[in-house]
C-alpha cells in the first residue's frame, strides 16, 4: 500500500477526475485507486467517509473466559461467526452487558457512528441529539487497532484495544479488507 503525502506527488491521477479538488489519494499496489475527500495528515490513518460499516457478522458465543481467568467486571467471550466463520475473542464489561454460551450477537466494526458516513471525531464525544448508528445497538466501544498479522494461508488476525478491553478477530483476509493498520474504530453489539 502506498500513500502520497500531497496530490502533486501522484504520478498518474485518476482519469476524468480533477485531483486538485481532492487532498489525498490512497492507491493499492494492484489495479484500483481510492480517492478521499479529507486532508492527509502525517502519521494519521485515513478513513473513507463513504463506508460506515467495516465488518459485520452474527457470532455465536462458544465459551466465556476460555483460558480460565476470571475478573470482577470483565468476561472474555469466545465466539464463532455464522456467516464468515471468523473466530472472535472479545473482552466485555459484564457489569453492563452480559452474554452467556450459545447467545447469538451481531457484531459491527464501524469507522464512524454518523449515519451519513461523515468522519468521526475520535478525540471528543459528541452529545448531540442526532440519531447515530449506536442507537440500533446495545453495547458500543471505541478503540484502536494495534496489530494486523497476515498469515500465509490467507488468514488475517486483527487485534484492537477498547480502553484496555481487547479484541482478537481471525478470519479470511477477503472479509476484513476494510480494516486498516492503526485505525480508530467503533465496536457495536446487539443480541439476536
Amino acid at each position: 500500500i502506498a500513500i502520497a503525502d500531497k496530490v502533486d506527488d501522484i504520478e498518474n491521477p485518476v482519469p476524468g477526475i480533477n485531483c486538485k479538488e481532492y487532498t489525498g489519494i490512497f492507491r493499492h499496489t494492484h489495479t484500483h485507486t481510492h480517492i478521499y475527500t479529507q486532508t492527509l495528515k502525517p502519521n494519521r490513518t485515513m478513513e473513507s467517509s463513504a463506508k460506515v460499516t467495516l465488518f459485520e457478522d452474527i457470532f455465536e458465543v462458544t465459551a466465556l473466559n476460555p483460558d480460565g481467568y476470571k475478573f470482577n467486571r470483565v468476561n472474555r467471550v469466545q465466539a464463532l461467526g455464522t456467516t464468515f466463520e471468523c473466530d472472535l475473542l472479545l473482552d466485555i464489561n459484564c457489569e453492563i452487558y452480559s452474554l452467556k454460551e450459545a447467545d447469538k450477537v451481531t457484531l459491527v466494526l464501524a469507522s464512524t457512528l454518523h449515519l451519513d458516513g461523515s468522519p468521526a471525531d475520535h478525540f471528543s464525544y459528541n452529545v448531540s441529539n442526532e440519531p447515530t448508528l449506536a442507537d440500533n445497538y446495545e453495547y458500543v466501544m471505541h478503540g484502536r487497532l494495534f496489530d494486523i498479522s497476515y498469515q500465509k494461508d490467507g488468514t488475517i488476525v486483527i487485534a484492537a484495544s477498547f480502553g484496555g478491553l481487547l479484541m482478537r478477530l481471525t478470519g479470511e483476509q477477503r472479509h476484513l479488507t476494510n480494516i486498516l493498520p492503526d485505525m480508530r474504530l467503533f465496536l457495536l453489539l446487539k443480541k439476536d
